[in-house]
């Protein structure tokens, strides 16, 4: 069952005409180095930015992490990330014929130029899981779900199966990413498809009202599906709750749990990537 999209988690709350505190605890000890960055099976250049947390009391841009050395291992190779402006912007790229390997375990060294939360050396490891092959996606649109209606974007996909499988969905509309913040990124386990056929299982919710997060007659979209970790599906669904996004512009909860050694902040992703494309129907209210 796709249990995160804030999509369909709005509806919800409009309807019930209810709110819920969520108790967070904010740190405002010390500098934290925040990592945010991920890697992926198709070939590309994949980004890490590297930043300090501000104060979560003020309204303070991040600050840059620039003249970092970043190494990434996956047990057999080595690959360095090169600043993208070197000593101005913070962000590391790997080359860009990189692509991940499922199966491996990846690990990232980040050595600083000084000392950041106590330490100038940091870690993070993230395994590259399998992804569920897409067969087929269909749009349909529900005239009768809220004032202006809801799209529903369905997969049609067999499901690996042999233990629990954690998935991230983002979807493309004329090749825009939609999807585009974490509080916009779906997440699902497979509790109830682990090892069976996905037959137009709900993947993502879209408000039509929303003109500019929603799709259209004639749009063709994208739903891209990735295998991720279950430690990374959390980290998203903490996020989520949190009200928080990437990259942090103020301090982020102390609470929220990442894979950055030493008391870092954020998370370095590794997953593996299915896709299926589609037009948009047309329809009537």
């Amino acid at each position: 069952m796709i249990k995160q999209t804030v999509y369909c988690l709005l509806f919800i709350f409009l309807a019930a005409g209810c709110t819920e505190k969520v108790d967070v605890k904010l740190d405002d000890t010390y500098t934290r180095l925040v990592v945010d960055g991920n890697i992926e099976t198709d070939t590309g250049a994949y980004s890490v930015t590297l930043t300090r947390s501000a104060n979560y009391f003020y309204n303070e841009p991040a600050q840059k992490v620039v003249n970092a050395i970043l190494e990434l291992t996956n047990g057999d190779t080595t690959f360095i990330l090169h600043e993208t402006e070197e000593g101005k912007s913070g962000v590391y790229n790997t080359d860009s014929t990189f692509s991940g390997t499922i199966g491996k375990t990846y690990t990232l060294t980040i050595s600083l130029p000084e000392v950041i939360g106590g330490t100038d050396t940091y870690t993070s490891s993230c395994a590259l899981r399998q992804v569920a092959h897409l067969d087929s996606i269909k749009a349909i649109f529900h005239p009768d779900w809220g004032k202006e209606g809801f799209w529903t974007v369905k997969l049609w996909a067999q499901e690996p199966g042999d233990e629990t499988n954690y998935y991230l969905f983002n979807l493309y509309r004329n090749g825009k990413l939609l999807t585009d913040t974490i509080n916009k990124k779906v997440i699902s386990d497979d509790a109830f498809y682990n090892g069976s056929y996905m037959n137009g299982v709900d993947a993502v919710y879209l408000n039509h009202a929303h003109k500019w997060e929603t799709i259209f007659p004639g749009d063709t979209i994208t739903l891209q599906m990735s295998g991720i970790t279950k430690e990374y599906h959390g980290f998203i669904a903490q996020v989520q709750q949190a009200g928080f996004t990437i990259p942090f512009f103020s301090g982020p909860p102390a609470n929220v749990q990442g894979n950055i050694s030493d008391g870092g902040i954020g998370f370095f992703a590794a997953f593996s990537n299915s896709y299926a494309s589609t037009i948009v129907p047309n329809f009537s209210k």
